[in-house]
């Protein structure tokens, strides 16, 4: 037993897992049991120690990846890679399925958040997203207005606005991400919200909020009261 204790740290993931349990692993040496093996140079959790590190040791940056992303590490070929790729997605599902589970009523900005974590959540690219909403702030449906680029996407309020009619929507909310993490709106992204806004008061169509959605925050235009 003293023998396997002194492994157990760094080469024996697997037999630490079964006497410690699963917390007490480190996310490398997770992600060493789902590769099995290492290289000549570097075991197993040394390996995903280094492709941590180039992810800035965040699985979220990790979850963004693609397999071929991966197959760029020496010692990881397809077969590991995409056993990375699905572990990460099973973990997004579970998260996903946790939030899912919460009462579709918004009562605030953060519950519009968490609605919206299984659309936006690792995206590369922006998408465009809008909340439609009851008289008593029940989503009726969740619809897609536009995906673009890593910085930008098109919008139209005509498409907005007519796929919100189409629902009887009482009410919107607007949403977009950034992949680059940062929370904060453009001027262009001030300048959408308020248009949007004025053309739903056209329509009798309230907006209730705009959240810009990134996977570690978000920002509210309703609570810094500039819609």
């Amino acid at each position: 037993m003293g023998q396997i204790k002194k492994l157990l740290p760094d080469e024996m993931p697997r037999e630490k897992l079964l006497e410690l349990g699963a917390k007490s692993l480190s996310n490398s040496e997770l992600l060493a049991i789902l590769i099995g093996s290492g290289t000549k140079d570097l075991n197993a959790v040394e390996l995903c120690r280094h492709i941590l590190s180039d992810s800035q040791n965040d699985l979220d940056v990790l979850a963004r990846k693609t397999v071929k992303d991966l197959m760029q590490f020496k010692g990881i070929g397809e077969a590991k890679a995409i056993t990375i790729v699905s572990a990460l997605e099973i973990a997004r599902r579970r998260k996903t399925n946790l939030i899912s589970q919460v009462n579709n009523i918004i009562r605030s900005s953060k519950e519009a958040y968490d609605l919206l974590h299984d659309i936006f959540m690792d995206l590369p690219h922006e998408e465009f997203w809008i909340l439609c909403l009851n008289q008593r702030n029940e989503v009726i449906k969740r619809c897609e207005i536009s995906k673009g680029g890593l910085n930008f996407t098109v919008v139209d309020p005509k498409i907005i606005y007519r796929l919100a009619l189409e629902q009887r929507a009482c009410s919107i909310i607007l949403a977009h991400n950034h992949p680059s993490g940062n929370t904060l709106p453009s001027e262009a992204d001030e300048k959408l919200t308020k248009r949007l806004v004025d053309s739903g008061k056209m329509l009798d169509i309230k907006v209730l909020d705009h959240i810009i959605y990134t996977n570690n925050g978000y920002y509210s235009f309703g609570d810094e009261c500039k819609l």
